[in-house]
């Protein structure tokens, strides 16, 4: 049997300052080789728990395993194995795309040569060849949204977080990233993914959880949701679930 790539039991999270909890009791599993999307709206604990998983912020109480290992008693290992593509940008703007690469590759441990030759393949998937040696700060919002991902996979993660990786880019680039998620995953690559854009959820995720108020409200693939639920898409489900408009609620 394989092992999960998300296995949360028991968690508990709180804020301090000013005193606040988010989740209490919290479990949630998620199974390698998904295409997983996590929804709720503003407020909802959504950004924290995956703030959680990637290790960004440190949980109270309970456990929380990627790929076996736990992530509070072996950080080092962890980020060898996870990916993240954040909704801010998270790179060099004065630098170029192969200088980013470059940095970021050795960061995460690569050789020179893994470096330049998983570079040549990111920059030809993702249609950056042509500008690889200029100032990424010259570039439009969808091209800099595809150095983010090229970035957040340098290291060929085996589990990888995307929050809002399509924010703000045009049909075509949102094209061409999705399409490289869906090999990613074809790959052997589990995807974790949130967006408020849920009609490019609904093509892209094989699996969905809802959190509301703190709490896992719903965890099963949107067909299954559709039906229980007599809905014929996200967005219905969602509103009809939580009472919210999720795009009104995540823009």
């Amino acid at each position: 049997m394989n092992t999960a790539a998300v296995d949360i039991q028991d968690l508990d999270f709180s804020y301090s300052n000013p005193p606040h909890t988010c989740f209490t009791g919290l479990s949630l599993k998620i199974n390698s080789g998904e295409r997983f999307g996590l929804f709720g709206p503003n407020g909802a604990g959504k950004t924290t728990l995956m703030s959680c998983m990637t290790g960004l912020l440190p949980y109270d109480k309970g456990s929380l395993y990627l790929l076996g290992t736990e992530i509070k008693k072996h950080p080092k290992e962890i980020k060898k194995l996870i990916g993240f593509v954040p909704q801010d940008l998270a790179f060099y703007q004065e630098l170029s795309p192969i200088q980013n690469l470059d940095y970021f590759g050795a960061l995460s441990g690569m050789d020179s040569q893994s470096i330049k030759k998983r570079s040549s393949e990111l920059l030809e998937v993702l249609g950056l060849t042509e500008v690889k040696d200029k100032a990424v700060q010259k570039f439009s919002g969808g091209m800099k949204r595809k150095v983010n991902l090229a970035i957040g996979v340098i290291h060929n993660p085996a589990l990888l977080f995307l929050d809002e990786p399509t924010v703000g880019v045009d049909i075509q680039t949102r094209h061409v990233i999705i399409n490289y998620l869906k090999e990613l995953n074809n790959q052997g690559t589990t995807l974790i993914y949130t967006s408020h854009q849920l009609s490019e959820a609904q093509d892209l995720c094989y699996d969905i959880a809802l959190i509301h108020d703190g709490k896992i409200i719903e965890h099963d693939s949107p067909e299954n949701l559709f039906l229980k639920h007599k809905e014929k898409d996200l967005e219905g489900l969602f509103i009809k679930l939580t009472g919210k408009n999720y795009k009104e609620e995540n823009v």
